[in-house]
């Protein structure tokens, strides 16, 4: 069964203060890991998440780790999130994908106004949402709100979702004045199934259309106001958490789960090294091949650095909100290079297992191929483009204005 290594994975994120509910929570998903990776299968063939794995994560309380307290929520540290996420990912790539990005959502909804969080959860406190953050449509000012349109692809998990989140201008007298979040119920867009991809197949990223709905001002949150730590929702929802910069919560949701994937590739790597007789060398048992012990030990070692540093980042800004102190940028640079490097690590360090697991390993159906299929397609995120990220952290070293916005 996938899990961490040990030593080198017990800065799994200890998540100071971390509540006993929120250890139940942890306790539960691993737990439920061997559903998930016998469910693997089916859910890239369905292409999307199966609505077992969605009932299974509800009832260990996955979703709740990042809602709010007054909606039933843990609020809990980002570590300890993100610790679930590698978990899930761990056994199956589609649903870490989609449960992390599901569930950082809440954490998103706790940052709107009161009245948003009441239309979401008002009547429901187990409702979902999906998102496309990229600029794809824009919404126009009008009396009372905002006026969208747009096509906004790759919205991850959108099928299993009630409302949407899509990124976008706001356009007021023919020019852009802001870029901001609209916030949008599921009866008010459409679904289009185009999700037809080479990896991460069951995430169901399809794409959210939208056509001259009208958005309330207050389903509407500026990027600019929430990088200034002004977001409205800040008001009532006043847990620690919710300080944290979108600029380390954003790419950290969609790094974990790629080291979660590289935790189960390594796993399913040695179980199957465990059993394979090399043909080509007179039947040799893999296990005996010193070589192959080398590679296991430099992939072991890349997965648990990957996931210390992106641990590591997160844990110390979340001291720093903790004490009442400020994130220095110098921190959150470091944080954002380090989230990339941690996804070019377990990519890396599945590549080397892949590689060395035989034409075996090859065959649809097999854990080793599907992730090493879905770690390449979570690379292509934008999140995950490492020069951007880099060029952030060497113009910060030397005095220059940082333009990334990821930040």
């Amino acid at each position: 069964m996938p899990a961490q290594f040990g030593a080198g994975s017990a800065a799994s994120g200890s998540g100071h203060g971390r509540s006993e509910a929120a250890e139940q929570v942890l306790e539960k998903i691993s737990a439920l890991l061997p559903e998930l990776e016998q469910r693997a299968q089916q859910t890239e063939d369905l292409r999307r998440i199966p609505d077992e794995t969605i009932s299974s994560l509800e009832g260990a309380g996955f979703f709740k780790l990042m809602q709010p307290e007054q909606w039933g929520g843990y609020q809990v540290d980002p570590v300890t999130f993100y610790e679930a996420v590698r978990r899930i990912a761990s056994a199956c790539g589609s649903t870490g994908w989609v449960s992390g990005i599901i569930g950082i959502h809440n954490w998103h909804l706790a940052l709107f106004d009161q009245q948003a969080q009441e239309d979401v959860w008002g009547a429901d406190t187990n409702v979902r949402i999906s998102s496309s953050y990229a600029p794809m449509g824009m919404g126009e000012v009008v009396d009372g709100g905002y006026k969208v349109n747009g096509s906004w692809a790759w919205s991850s998990g959108c099928e299993t979702a009630d409302w949407v989140f899509v990124g976008g201008p706001v356009i007021k007298n023919g020019k852009p004045v802001d870029f901001v979040s609209f916030l949008i119920p599921r009866s008010d867009y459409t679904i289009k199934d185009v999700w037809n991809v080479v990896g991460l197949r069951g995430t169901g990223s399809n794409t959210i259309e939208v056509k001259d709905v009208f958005v309330p001002r207050h389903r509407m949150l500026s990027m600019r106001t929430m990088s200034m730590g002004e977001s409205p929702g800040l008001e009532r929802n006043t847990a620690p958490v919710y300080k944290m910069p979108w600029g380390t919560i954003h790419p950290s949701t969609i790094a974990s789960p790629i080291v979660g994937m590289a935790y189960g590739a390594y796993h399913a790597h040695v179980e199957h090294q465990g059993k394979r007789v090399r043909a080509a060398y007179a039947g040799e048992k893999a296990k005996e091949d010193p070589f192959a012990k080398v590679r296991i030990a430099e992939a072991a070692s890349d997965i648990d650095a990957a996931w210390r540093q992106l641990s590591g980042n997160l844990q110390a800004e979340y001291d720093l909100i903790l004490a009442g102190e400020e994130i220095p940028m110098e921190l959150r640079l470091a944080a954002r290079r380090d989230q990339v490097r941690a996804t070019g690590r377990a990519i890396a360090a599945i590549d080397l297992l892949f590689e060395n697991s035989g034409a075996h390993a090859l065959e649809n159906g097999t854990p080793i191929q599907r992730f090493w299929r879905d770690a390449h397609a979570g690379r292509v995120h934008a999140a995950n483009d490492p020069e951007r990220a880099y060029v952030a952290f060497g113009n910060g070293e030397f005095g220059i204005p940082i333009g990334d916005t990821m930040v």
